[in-house]
């Protein structure tokens, strides 16, 4: 069964092209104007993910961005915020409240397309495994695509999740940017783009006992990240 996206734009030339574009590359699209109307559709579940513009005519996407993150029903759908609001800054709210990925307008559709598969890539459970990656206090379990912490999951969107079973695949091995975002299958990294380190930030929030000192997800000053290995491992 295809994939069904939820589109929240107000932009209705954007959004008819946008839904033929996606429904010949064989996806399932409905479109809301505001955020009302796609609060209502997000009520009645059955979506895959989630476009959404932060400017639209009855508020900030940002707030039904928090709501989401804040919704157990809700908090793993895989979301790309789209806008036109492409400043550094307005990428990095976006991704600390719980965006999985960014897209500035305009763009072109071949682009969102392939960061749409991305995300549903990795928001799709892998086939048959069971594995499941034990750090002293912190479980990561492949097969239902959740992270524990003493036995209680953690808060982290797919993609955050994604980020973290990279990190831990190769404990006490530095990766830089480039090779995370190689490894997540994701899109180049541009010149000023600073998203792994926000998503750091929040995995560092959910795992680490003190995130400014953290023991488990180290920086490496101009290398990268490293997942390092406790004594207590």
């Amino acid at each position: 069964m295809s994939a069904r996206v939820l589109l929240i734009d107000d932009d209705a030339r954007l959004t008819d092209m946008l839904g033929d574009y996606l429904r010949r590359s064989g996806f399932q699209v409905d479109v809301a104007a505001t955020l009302a109307a796609g609060r209502e559709r997000l009520r009645q579940g059955g979506l895959d993910a989630l476009l959404l513009d932060l400017m639209l005519p009855d508020g900030d996407g940002l707030e039904l961005a928090r709501e989401l993150r804040a919704d157990a029903r809700l908090r793993r759908l895989p979301l790309l915020m789209l806008t036109a609001r492409g400043e550094p800054i307005d990428r990095i709210v976006g991704l600390e409240i719980g965006a999985d990925d960014y897209l500035p307008k305009p763009f072109e559709p071949r682009e969102l397309l392939a960061r749409l598969k991305a995300l549903l890539r990795r928001a799709t459970p892998e086939s048959g495994s069971d594995d499941v990656l034990v750090f002293g206090r912190l479980e990561i379990d492949l097969g239902a695509r959740q992270a524990r912490l003493d036995g209680t999951p953690c808060e982290l969107t797919g993609y955050q999740f994604e980020l973290l079973v990279v990190l831990a695949r190769s404990p006490g091995r530095v990766l830089s940017r480039d090779q995370i975002m190689d490894a997540l299958q994701g899109h180049p990294l541009e010149a000023f783009d600073r998203s792994i380190d926000v998503h750091i930030s929040r995995l560092r929030a959910v795992i680490e006992d003190d995130p400014k000192n953290p023991r488990r997800v180290l920086t490496v000053r101009g290398s990268g990240y490293v997942f390092a290995r406790k004594q207590d491992d």
